[in-house]
């Protein structure tokens, strides 16, 4: 019995990591129709990030929020490479394919080929009734929880959250009302760099990563955002007609 729940632990611990990259996956393919296979390098690239700024003396904490903002702009870069240039969903496809090759390379030369981890929260770990429950599994499920339930009310509650939603369901209709569709698609980008920055600096104290294993989390999180309905949009853009507000030459307003 201990042995299964110790499975169980580990599952679903890996499982909101996948639950990261794959809502990084459904952002960005909603928003922008895009199914960006960059999204395991956002993780690798963010845990390399972290674990530099360690060596480097920046305390916890502090590391790894530099990392997965590290990681939103790497998002928003890869983002205005993709759709900026007004590609067909194929051609996008293929170019987030190349950036992630691209990125590999950056990590290999940056970091090595040597897989890297770094130290978690300090201290004893816990066991409950024979099962081993190591601190860092206990953070990345919180932490995940926190990040999912937050982006959940921010892109159903709020004006921009709104504006997402209207652009995932019509673009075109999204475009007359004064909303600006390729902002919100960089802003898409951006928000799964952060998810999966922040995947990555959260699972390297456990499983060390490599510069090539954005592949292996890539194919998981699609797998997992497949499952979870990737081509499905809710349709909620009159909601958006309803709530638009003038924002004077805000983020949302088309220029």
């Amino acid at each position: 019995m201990s042995a299964f729940l110790q499975y169980l632990v580990t599952g679903v611990a890996r499982g909101f990591l996948f639950a990261l990259l794959a809502t990084g996956f459904v952002v960005i393919h909603r928003v922008t129709k895009v199914v960006n296979f960059a999204q395991g390098a956002f993780a690798v690239l963010g845990g390399f990030i972290a674990y530099s700024l360690l060596r480097a003396g920046i305390p916890h904490g502090v590391s790894e929020v530099i990392a997965v903002l590290a990681a939103a702009a790497i998002g928003l870069l890869f983002g205005a490479v993709t759709i900026l240039g007004n590609m067909s969903p194929i051609a996008s496809l293929i170019t987030t394919i190349g950036l992630a090759i691209l990125s590999e390379a950056v990590a290999m030369i940056a970091w090595g080929t040597t897989p890297l981890t770094f130290s978690g929260i300090g201290g004893a770990d816990i066991h409950v009734a024979g099962v081993y429950l190591p601190k860092q599994y206990l953070l990345l499920i919180g932490v995940s929880m926190v990040v999912l339930i937050v982006l959940w009310l921010v892109l159903d509650r709020t004006y921009i959250g709104k504006g997402m939603t209207a652009c995932a369901s019509n673009p075109y209709a999204a475009k007359l009302s004064g909303i600006n569709v390729k902002r919100i698609g960089l802003l898409a980008f951006a928000i799964g760099g952060a998810l999966g920055g922040l995947g990555g600096v959260l699972i390297m104290p456990l499983f060390p990563l490599t510069y090539d294993g954005d592949v292996s989390l890539a194919i998981l999180g699609f797998a997992a955002a497949i499952v979870g309905g990737l081509p499905r949009p809710r349709a909620r853009w009159w909601a958006c007609l309803r709530d638009r507000r003038a924002d004077g030459g805000g983020l949302l307003v088309a220029s």
